[in-house]
């Protein structure tokens, strides 16, 4: 019988685990190293925490959910759905809770080490990390002299205190733009540090009621169609991404409108004009950022942070800003895959070794020199402006195909030659898109970008809709 061993229980290692058990593979152990099921919607709990993709079109197409409470649900909403998909699925019990994975090893199997000791031998490997796991938390000066509370986002407890107290957030990305607005009217100030400007637009979002909850329910096609018609709103920001310049133009007048109605001074209005194109980072739907910081209570600071003191920040004109509390709203490590994990391939190549000019992977799946490891969220899978979830529904069910190959006998290992043609194409794409005005935040220091899938989603489903035997080396 043929053993897979997945690596993570998020919205990614679940939909391996579904496609899986359907195909009738039972053999199956997913190592998480948290304690239920959930990934990043179990580690972020921030306040105002929510999904920034319509929720018809944030779950999985087998498992519509007719009891979302709105448009954009929150956090602790999509975490109960998950949950509930994997009990209701049989993936709950292939879990094995407190599994974190330290080395993975080929030897004709994968053996994986585990950190607290012990091993599990499997043929199949499937990394299903994400690459929003690992927080990025910058490396300031005196950070370590503070002497208040200093968290990241992704570690937020119930117990930070925020009522009367000064907060500083570094950043203004999806996650800043949620918790400011959440916590301003609590903290006693509020101090919003600022490198460059996001791309911000109305957020669309509403409640749903008893009776579209109870109509979902009984006719589950109005479930499909909600979902259809989201899909095609997201071809929307998608067009401005990859060029079509009367929508990209039209984006842009939305934004501008919004701007200029929600923010009246100035100065703040200068600051918050983004500079850069609309794709160099996400597309960020919020009704509530810009008239948070045009309260009194809230500072946008653009001058570049220096140091941190034991009593808060400075920055390069040399001013103070006092905090109780220093949050850092900064992202993830998103280029750095699957670290810490070691991971050592045929003939003791490591991946490391192998991305040391930045990941890269066949269809964001495969990876030369690795047989039978087949990634989820890899390479170059993440997505601008539609769900990742419709991303690993497709990998899922591509992988379920390679695992039959397995099964069968074969032992896959794409071809090095058709990995770098992938490659090669994939950065010819990126370098002459949008991306190529773009910052140095979706690059890697040899200047690949790795996070991000170059065209719409729809031709990534059909590039992988079939897997291609002759893609891989000969038994």
């Amino acid at each position: 019988m043929t053993r897979v061993a997945i690596i993570g229980a998020g919205f990614g290692g679940v939909a391996a685990a579904v496609e899986l058990l359907a195909a009738g593979f039972g053999d199956i152990v997913i190592l998480e190293k948290a304690d239920r099921v959930g990934g990043v919607w179990r580690d972020n709990t921030y306040p105002g925490c929510a999904c920034d993709v319509p929720a018809p079109l944030y779950s999985f197409s087998f498992a519509l959910n007719p009891d979302w409470s709105r448009r954009y649900p929150p956090h602790h909403e999509i975490l109960a759905y998950l949950q509930r998909v994997a009990d209701e699925k049989g993936v709950t019990p292939l879990v094995r809770f407190g599994a974190e994975v330290a080395a993975a090893d080929w030897d004709g199997r994968w053996r994986i080490t585990l950190t607290g000791g012990g091993t599990i031998d499997a043929d199949v490997l499937i990394p299903a990390v994400g690459q929003l796991s690992r927080p990025a938390i910058p490396l300031l000066p005196g950070a370590e002299t503070f002497e208040g509370v200093a968290v990241h986002t992704a570690h937020w407890t119930p117990g930070i205190p925020i009522d009367g107290r000064r907060v500083a957030v570094i950043g203004t990305g999806a996650s800043a733009i949620q918790l400011v607005p959440a916590i301003a009217g609590r903290a006693a100030h509020i101090t919003v540090f600022q490198r460059t400007a996001p791309w911000t637009v109305p957020k669309p979002d509403r409640r749903y009621g008893r009776i579209r909850r109870a109509l979902s329910r009984r006719v589950p096609a109005l479930m499909r169609l909600s979902r259809g018609a989201t899909w095609l709103l997201t071809l929307v920001p998608g067009a401005a991404l990859h060029g079509n310049r009367t929508v990209n133009a039209g984006v842009r007048g939305y934004a501008w409108i919004q701007r200029r109605w929600q923010v009246r001074d100035p100065t703040l209005l200068a600051k918050v004009t983004p500079d850069e194109p609309i794709g160099c980072k996400r597309l960020l739907f919020t009704n509530a950022w810009l008239p948070t910081l045009a309260r009194p209570d809230v500072d946008l600071v653009t001058e570049k942070i220096v140091t941190v003191t034991p009593s808060g920040v400075r920055t390069a004109d040399g001013a103070d800003h006092p905090c109780d509390v220093l949050v850092y709203g900064t992202g993830f490590a998103a280029t750095e895959f699957l670290v810490p994990i070691r991971v050592t391939g045929r003939d003791g190549r490591t991946l490391s070794g192998e991305w040391s000019e930045g990941a890269h992977a066949y269809l964001g799946l495969a990876v030369p020199g690795f047989p039978n490891m087949f990634l989820v969220y890899g390479p170059n899978t993440n997505t601008g402006n539609t769900s990742v979830i419709y991303f690993h529904e497709a990998q899922a069910r591509w992988i379920a195909q390679a695992v039959r190959a397995v099964a069968a006998g074969d032992d896959l290992e794409v071809r090095p030659e058709v990995s770098a043609t992938y490659d090669s194409e994939i950065q010819s794409r990126l370098s002459t898109s949008v991306w190529t005005a773009c910052q140095s935040w979706y690059r890697t220091a040899t200047g690949r970008i790795v996070t991000n899938w170059p065209g719409r989603a729809a031709e990534y489903r059909r590039r992988t809709r079939s897997l291609n035997r002759s893609d891989f080396l000969p038994r």
